[in-house]
């Protein structure tokens, strides 16, 4: 049974339909939001581009919706490059929201996925990993000292 206070569609899966603050809180209905990002996976160089602009944007919650949108549209042996990146910012998110035990968590996932898949022959789309987890720790501990 699907209740009408609740924003899901017919199967019961929550839709982005209230507003969300820039660190992907929700808002009040009718309060003003940051635009929603599609639901619609992108193919692997567009969805680093747009989670790029979120992220400079200040919006790591929607980018790390558009990362996971490719996560579960990618190829299997490529899921754990999609994931780990989603779940970076997943960590920045809870290190700009003052949560450093998630960040921290969040953060050691990642780095547990994106080790493992540096260590396969499968495509980075350009991105040095060891960099890209170097910036996210850097942010991580700018936003949450130890």
């Amino acid at each position: 049974m699907t209740t009408t206070d609740r924003d899901r569609d017919d199967d019961g899966r929550a839709k982005q339909a209230r507003p969300r603050d820039a660190l992907g809180r929700p808002l009040p209905y009718g309060a003003v939001g940051v635009e929603p990002v599609s639901e619609e996976p992108l193919p692997p160089l567009e969805t680093l581009t747009a989670a790029r602009a979120l992220l400079d944007d200040g919006r790591p919650f929607s980018a790390h919706e558009v990362l996971e949108a490719r996560w579960k549209d990618c190829p299997e042996p490529e899921r754990p490059l999609w994931q780990g990146l989603a779940q970076l910012c997943v960590g920045v998110t809870h290190a700009r929201r003052g949560n450093p035990t998630g960040a921290r968590r969040l953060l050691d996932r990642a780095t547990s996925h994106l080790t493992a898949y540096a260590g396969t022959s499968g495509p980075t789309y350009g991105l040095d990993l060891d960099e890209v987890l170097d910036r996210a720790r850097r942010c991580v501990e700018t936003a949450v000292p130890e």
